[in-house]
């Protein structure tokens, strides 16, 4: 096994002819891999030039698409890539920028991101990306036009490729305080998750992937870009989801494989029917659903519309996505399970840290090369997350004696919004800063798309008046649109368990919002 991105996708074993199609979009001429090999090191020594090197932070604010797909898988061979959510507001950029420690951000050269104000008051560099006629093609050019040859900067320390332990991508993951965690992937990691990945789903030079998930989200950047690009596969990348457009884009793109979450399917399979055609013309091999569970029916209804397997499976940013998958015909799916390990080892423990048998409920557990080797300037998390070398994903789940996995419940209390983790903490956080709120405990509430969505319970100060619509936009302003609460409601007290504590879990049945 390949353990950096540039042996997987630059060294002898790459997959690909150098002429073979890598990335494409619609309405754009393909990079081929050939293409991408040479971007990488212009990328990278681009970066060296700069004084950003192995390990060094650089943060990548782009709009989905080819650009956004190479950028990361470029700077990921030689650097730690941080990418962020484009939609973050202001003091969200100024707090993940300040934690990651970033030393550049990458933006598009006419972007208007509230990013860039919050990287000049940190006072980090900005790199504009200008797009090249080929999709995904590239040049990083410094804001200050000052290159490394004027005299404006030393060759990094250490550049160049990176080392199997050095440090590929940072990415924050909510955890049951306010504070994100920084969840460090070292190129081990990556290289091995990439790996797990095409294993799984048998990718060769022939497949054609279609990604429509949020490349600043694990599940898009790992098996929608990086996963088949290590097996020489190819990738048309959209500007993101949109459900009107998917079939023409399937169309022009002609892929034998599609990854998504399972809001974006039950889009999809509603206009399925009127796009026949399009489905005949261009069959599928799979469709593959991870980061939520996916309703059995919803998973019947697009298998008989694409006539292809819906491959289910289980991720999490801190195994650098994937961790279980349901097999590939003929090998037996079983709906309403996320499939067999499919990667790192994967086991179900109990709370005192001993390994359960077939058929009991415990806590899911996993180790493997793809799992991160603890979050980062964070002792406390460390020590409850992992027990025996085992880390322990906060999911309750049980084995059959077929080794697949079914999972039955959550032990933390993230808000899991169609994929989208959300800290309630955090969100009680921004509504006490409201005058008129004393108290307030988010919580997760049912959705038949989404899973979940946030709700909220309040306690206004005596005198004080507000409503809904009043603390949602104060949220809004403040945090991304899918951290705003869908239901605020306003009670006297906060509900309390028998001990005197708030209970998130369970406290949308109590109040009738289940």
């Amino acid at each position: 096994m390949q353990d950096t991105l540039h042996a997987l996708l630059l060294g002898p074993a790459a997959a690909a002819p150098a002429d073979a199609p890598a990335i494409g979009a619609p309405g754009r001429p393909d990079l081929t891999h050939g293409g991408l090999r040479a971007l990488i090191e212009r990328t990278l020594a681009t970066l060296d030039s700069l004084g950003i090197g192995r390990n060094d932070r650089v943060a990548i604010v782009l709009a989905n698409g080819p650009e956004m797909a190479a950028c990361f898988v470029a700077a990921a061979c030689g650097v730690a890539t941080a990418p962020l959510n484009p939609a973050y507001r202001a003091d969200e950029f100024e707090f993940y920028l300040s934690d990651l420690g970033a030393k550049a951000l990458v933006v598009e050269h006419d972007s208007t991101s509230p990013a860039i104000e919050a990287a000049q008051r940190l006072g980090i560099r900005r790199l504009d990306l200008h797009a090249g006629e080929r999709a995904g093609e590239f040049t990083l050019v410094p804001h200050d036009g000052q290159l490394a040859a004027q005299g404006s900067a030393a060759p990094a320390a250490a550049g160049g490729l990176a080392a199997p332990g050095d440090l590929s991508m940072l990415l924050h993951t909510s955890g049951t305080t306010s504070r994100p965690k920084i969840v460090p992937l070292s190129q081990r990691n990556l290289a091995a998750s990439a790996q797990h990945i095409a294993r799984t789903l048998a990718f060769t030079p022939a497949d054609r992937g279609l990604n429509i998930m949020p490349l600043f989200h694990i599940h898009g950047l790992m098996a929608g870009v990086l996963a088949p690009l290590s097996a020489g596969a190819y990738v048309c990348c959209t500007p993101g989801f949109n459900a009107l457009k998917f079939f023409g884009w399937m169309d022009e793109a002609a892929p034998t494989w599609y990854t998504a979450v399972p809001t974006m399917h039950q889009a999809i399979v509603a206009r399925a029917a009127k796009n026949a055609e399009v489905i005949r013309r261009h069959p599928l091999r799979f469709v593959r659903s991870s980061s939520s569970s996916m309703p059995p029916q919803v998973i019947a209804e697009l298998e008989a519309a694409f006539g292809a397997p819906l491959i289910e499976s289980y991720g999490m940013t801190e195994a650098a996505h994937q961790m279980a998958s349901n097999p590939l015909p003929p090998a037996p799916r079983k709906p309403g399970s996320v499939g067999v390990a499919a990667g790192p080892e994967v086991a179900v423990m109990d709370d005192g840290g001993r390994l359960l048998p077939a058929g009991e409920v415990g806590e899911i557990v996993i180790r493997g090369p793809n799992v991160t080797a603890g979050y980062e300037n964070n002792a406390k998390a460390n020590a409850e997350a992992f027990t025996n070398g085992w880390f322990r994903t906060g999911d309750q789940g049980v084995l059959d004696d077929e080794g697949y996995l079914r999972l039955t419940g959550r032990l933390k209390e993230i808000i899991n919004r169609g994929g989208e983790k959300i800290s309630p903490r955090e969100v009680d956080e921004i509504l006490m800063d409201h005058a008129a709120v004393a108290q307030v405990v988010c919580f997760a509430m049912p959705h038949a798309k989404l899973g979940e969505e946030v709700a909220a319970v309040v306690v206004l100060r005596e005198g004080a008046a507000a409503d809904e619509r009043e603390l949602q936009a104060f949220v809004a302003a403040r945090a991304a649109d899918f951290k705003v609460p869908k239901k605020i409601l306003f009670m006297d007290e906060l509900p309390k368990g028998a001990t005197g504590k708030l209970q998130r879990i369970g406290l949308a049945a109590r109040l009738g919002l289940a």
